[in-house]
This record gives structure tokens, C-alpha cells and sequence, in this order.
């Protein structure tokens, strides 16, 4: 599904990613570890289309991702760190905004969608709160399910717990772990080194 070759990235002359090439299978799941500050999270940020390699290709189902428009962004999902939700909507809303606006789909349509998701990641109950009401642990979960809102066929995962505390880092880890036995095809950079033994094919 993915083939990324020789892809070159700097930041400001200093080489962040110096001739990476792999390549995913669809159904497999993949975790990248390093240490800090070693291009993991440029490397997906390289995949989703949000930052762009000196040299180098990505190809998803065969074909370059060679602007920014192209077809295979509209099949990837990412994850950030930090969750990235809408603080002035509540969940339901964070969760139909880009189905509506994107896919085109009713609010009738994408509420029962919003609804499925967040039984899926253990939240549905908690559709109408806002994201300063839920811990951060439930915050990322909001973040994972809006995410599969959009159907994709490939996960991005940059860090899902390096924000959370410790107890709130198996609940994250657990609904990305079901996510994977799905058969989704998933990219996790993360340093739960057990975690990523278990999960990573």
C-alpha cells in the first residue's frame, strides 16, 4: 500500500531523514521507534502530505503522492500528539464536521456514524461534551474516532500517548490495538516498546 523510497528531508541544513525507503503491505501494521529527535514524526508527517522530501517517493496503491491534491491524502488518516480537536465544539460536532463539509454526507447520516465510533472507542456516552469536560486519555479516543469518521485505509499514529499519563496510556493503546486487528493498515510511531512488539507485523 505504501513505498516510500530514498526520501531525503532538512531542516534548515541540518539532514533529518537521509535515504529512508520501506514499504507496508495492506492489513500490516508498522511501528517506527528512535530516539527523540531522530525524523520519526517528520517521516509521517512526509507520508500524510504535510511536509514534503527534498528527494525521494512516496506511492500509495502504486501511485506518487507528488502534490498536495492528490488521490491517496483523501485515503490516510492521522493522529496527532496533542489531539488537535475543536475546543468550541463538542464531540459529536468535532466528529461530523468533515464528513458533512468533505464526504457530503447528511447530519443525520454522520450523527449515527459519530455515534458507532465513539461506542467503538468506549466513548458514547460522552458525545455531547466538549473537549476541555473529557480527560486526555478521552480526548485522543475522540481524536482516534473522528479519524476513522472518515473511512480510511490508512492509519497514522505520530505519538498517540506521548501526551497522556501513564494510566491513561493503556486505554489509548487498547483501542489502537483493536483498530489493527481489523485488518486496517496502520503506521504507529511510538516508544511502547512493548506495545509495538505486540501489534507490529
Amino acid at each position: 500500500m505504501i513505498e516510500v523510497a530514498h526520501i531525503t528531508k532538512s531542516y534548515n541544513g541540518r539532514k533529518i531523514l537521509d535515504d529512508v525507503s520501506f514499504s507496508l503491505g495492506k492489513r500490516e501494521t508498522m511501528c517506527i521507534i528512535g530516539s527523540m529527535g531522530s525524523g520519526k514524526s517528520t517521516l509521517l508527517r512526509c507520508i500524510a502530505g504535510l511536509e514534503h522530501p527534498e528527494c525521494g517517493t512516496i506511492c500509495f496503491d502504486g501511485r506518487p503522492l507528488i502534490h498536495k491534491n492528490a488521490e491517496g491524502y483523501n485515503h490516510m488518516g492521522m493522529v496527532f500528539q496533542n489531539f488537535n480537536l475543536f475546543p468550541h465544539f463538542n464531540v459529536l460536532h468535532n466528529l461530523t464536521l468533515a464528513p458533512i463539509k468533505v464526504l457530503g454526507i447528511s447530519r443525520k447520516e454522520a450523527e449515527e456514524q459519530a455515534y458507532e465510533q465513539l461506542r467503538r472507542v468506549g466513548l458514547g456516552e460522552k458525545a455531547l461534551l466538549f473537549p476541555h469536560e473529557l480527560s486526555a486519555g478521552q480526548r485522543q479516543r475522540v481524536a482516534i474516532a473522528r479519524c476513522l469518521m472518515m473511512k480510511p485505509r490508512l492509519m497514522l499514529f505520530d505519538e498517540p500517548t506521548s501526551a497522556l499519563d501513564p494510566e491513561m496510556v493503556k486505554e489509548v493503546l487498547e483501542v489502537i490495538k483493536q483498530i489493527t486487528e481489523t485488518g486496517m493498515t496502520v503506521v504507529i510511531v511510538t516508544h511502547e516498546m512493548g506495545f509495538a512488539k505486540s501489534v507490529s507485523d
